[in-house]
């Protein structure tokens, strides 16, 4: 049960005041909270749901990131850092930042509810001249036309400022430390002021001159890589279509040849790429805009599970694999590297769905290399679950790797023939082995841009 407000700051000789209060310890603000009070910030942190609270105050993080259990320790056993499920009215902050999720709803478009109430939070708990950061990535325009007259409401005088969130999970405190950090005010005085924040992080701060240009930002950064992702993912289609290799195709044309810089193919998800593209989109309509290219990218990509889900089913039957068939998949985070137990928007979900409705009498099992079998059996209860790689592949029908996790790489295509079941195969969405002649890949290894090569 998490503690009252009270006995939390009773370790810090009960001073109500806080340099710092954000808003959401999801992983940007859990990151960003531990990395504030690490340079000497005093750090509250609002977070709904009990269970992280509890944790977040016994220094225990609630997700995978490299580090960060060592530093959280630190942080909240010496006071600087503190969590709360509310704040408490004689509470108050220098700063408050608002880091909580902006989940697509089932119409596809950008939840602001919790936007909303967490700033109606720092409007009933901030005093005057209080400084108000937005983090969360948002649909343009909402700093200034959802967040502002909140707290313009409850009248009190603030500044607000956009500085959005670029971390990449699984190098977060790292990035926190050195990444540039994104300043959008419409004054210089308020972007001085925010930029201050950020300076105890980092002498990098950019300043832009609106919270709409930060805004954009922030979504253009992510829908070009979108849209990259996508171009090498059309590029694997055609190799497949004339029976060549994706990975050879890719990595010969960069090779001394500085104006290509093609990516390798693969899925391409995750809480920020899967989801920042539809809301550039969301802003561009607002304007009477279409982006073609982002809606573009966002088409291939996301029907690349279907895709390959239908390129296994046809191999299944072409070698008349026997019933019942075990199919595996190896990596359910949506990336291995940096690593990551993060499901959020992963397409390994995409693919088990569209594996099960191509092959619906499978047997499926699930293995991941960071995510417990605990949390796995939890979120996958209908799937078997399995502790160990050797004991997922040994005897599949077919064997899917899904994230691009180094373990899911170490064992060689020669290897794996001899733990799946007879003519059974392996797809590889990552291309762990395509940079090996066709000889050591046999005829039971298949990528994406490489699923047309097998001999």
């Amino acid at each position: 049960m998490a503690l009252p407000i009270t006995q939390n700051v009773g370790g810090a000789m009960g001073n109500p005041h806080y340099d710092v209060g954000i808003l959401g310890l999801g992983y940007v603000g859990l990151t960003l909270a531990t990395v504030l009070a690490e340079t000497g910030k005093r750090v509250i942190g609002v977070e709904r749901r009990p269970e992280v609270v509890e944790a977040t105050n016994s220094g225990r993080p609630h997700f995978s990131e490299v580090g960060l259990e060592e530093v959280l320790t630190r942080v909240t056993q010496s006071g600087q850092l503190t969590a709360t499920s509310k704040f408490d009215p004689e509470t108050w902050c220098d700063t408050y930042i608002i880091t909580v999720g902006t989940p697509l709803s089932s119409e596809g478009t950008a939840r602001i509810d919790m936007i909303e109430a967490a700033t109606r939070e720092v409007a009933a708990n901030m005093r005057d001249g209080a400084l108000v950061i937005l983090r969360s990535t948002v649909k343009v325009g909402i700093t200034r036309e959802v967040v502002t007259p909140i707290l313009q409401e409850s009248g009190k005088r603030f500044d607000i400022a956009m500085c959005p969130e670029r971390t990449l999970e699984g190098n977060a405190l790292q990035e926190l430390r050195e990444l540039p950090q994104i300043v959008g005010a419409d004054t210089q005085e308020v972007a001085d002021r925010a930029a201050a924040v950020f300076r105890h992080l980092t002498n990098s701060v950019v300043q832009v001159s609106s919270p709409e240009t930060a805004e954009i930002l922030k979504l253009v950064d992510n829908t070009y890589r979108d849209v990259q992702f996508a171009f090498a993912n059309e590029v694997a289609r055609v190799c497949d279509a004339f029976g060549v290799r994706a990975h050879e195709v890719i990595s010969s044309g960069k090779l001394g040849y500085k104006r290509t810089d093609v990516p390798l193919p693969g899925l391409v998800g995750g809480p920020c790429l899967g989801k920042d593209p539809h809301i550039l989109m969301q802003s561009a309509s607002g304007k009477g805009i279409v982006l073609e290219m982002a809606a573009a990218g966002r088409l291939i990509n996301e029907r690349q599970p279907v895709e390959t889900a239908e390129f296994i089913a046809a191999e299944i039957a072409r070698r008349e694999l026997p019933s019942p068939l075990e199919i595996r998949i190896l990596g359910m985070a949506f990336k291995g590297i940096p690593a990551t137990d993060d499901l959020r928007g992963s397409m390994s979900l995409q693919v088990l769905a569209a594996i099960k409705k191509q092959c619906p009498d499978a047997s499926i099992g699930l293995f991941d290399p960071v995510i417990t079998p605990e949390v796995l059996r939890a979120s996958f209860p209908e799937e078997r679950v399995f502790s160990r790689i050797g004991d997922a592949i040994s005897g599949a029908s077919v064997v899917v790797i899904a994230n691009n996790h180094p373990a899911l790489g170490r064992i060689s295509p020669r290897t794996l023939r001899e733990f799946v079941s007879p003519n059974g195969f392996v797809f590889d969405f990552w291309n762990h082995f395509s940079h090996l002649p066709i000889s050591e890949l046999g005829d039971s290894y298949f990528g994406v841009g490489n699923a047309g090569v097998a001999t």
